[in-house]
């Protein structure tokens, strides 16, 4: 769990509401549903419209890294390919069998099954390189699904201040009614506004974060299994994979 995140969402919601409450507004002058229905379910269509279905699912299924990212402990990745390593160097490829079984990541998986079945290191090189990048393209378009919402909601709150302004306009001559199209067109502007830079651009913002970090840890996998490849020293191997940690 991301604790920071968490503190994060709080904190806005504190700072948003508590200010309201410090100039003497009303927390229920917030709650707009015609507002919130103009603004989120713009947005929502906007990038629904932009999105193929396969992208647009990713996103969704990538927002749950906000709060619950995936663990990175680059120090025991590595002590667990110096092992590898040793192990390879003294007993032959054939002894690191027992670990393609025993491991549940499935790109290290693939990785030491390759080096079992004696894989020249180009190719397993490249079959690295070509599923780190696709990989990478696939998760950083997911992203990007949040970052285009980040950019649509403030658009979609000036929309929702029109039709506010527009309702105003309409019942000029019924006072009565002029408060509520003035509070839509309001309310829907810090809607626009709050949820773009409060969450759909920081959340574009970690998951591209989350998503660099992930990749290196899939460079970190390859360098060190390319270098039990190539016969190369536990020592050295371990040497330059903490190279990655600096």
């Amino acid at each position: 769990m991301d604790k920071l995140s968490i503190i994060g969402l709080l904190l806005a919601a504190v700072a948003i509401i508590g200010g309201q409450l410090l100039e003497g507004g009303n927390i229920g002058s917030l709650v707009q549903l015609a507002a919130f229905l103009i603004v989120i379910g713009g947005t929502l269509a906007a990038v629904m419209v932009q999105s193929p279905l396969p992208v647009f699912r990713d996103a969704l299924k990538l927002a749950r890294w906000v709060l619950l990212p995936p663990a990175f402990d680059g120090e025991a990745i590595i002590a667990r390919i110096a092992e590898w390593s040793a192990a390879a160097r003294r007993d032959g490829m054939l002894a690191l069998e027992n670990q393609v079984a025993a491991t549940t990541d499935p790109f290290i998986r693939n990785g030491l099954q390759m080096l079992v079945d004696g894989f020249e290191p180009q190719r397993i090189r490249e079959a690295f390189d070509v599923e780190t990048e696709a990989w990478e393209e696939r998760h950083r378009a997911a992203a990007k699904v949040w970052e285009a919402a980040g950019g649509y909601a403030p658009t979609i709150g000036i929309l929702g201040a029109v039709l506010g302004l527009i309702h105003v306009m309409e019942n000029l001559s019924d006072p009565n009614k002029l408060g509520g199209g003035i509070a839509v067109a309001f309310v829907a502007t810090v809607y626009g506004v709050g949820t773009a830079n409060l969450l759909f651009l920081p959340i574009a913002s970690k998951l591209k974060m989350l998503i660099g970090r992930e990749v290196r840890r899939r460079e970190i996998v390859a360098d060190g299994l390319l270098g039990i490849a190539n016969g190369e020293n536990p020592k050295l191997i371990e040497s330059r994979l903490n190279g990655y940690l600096a």
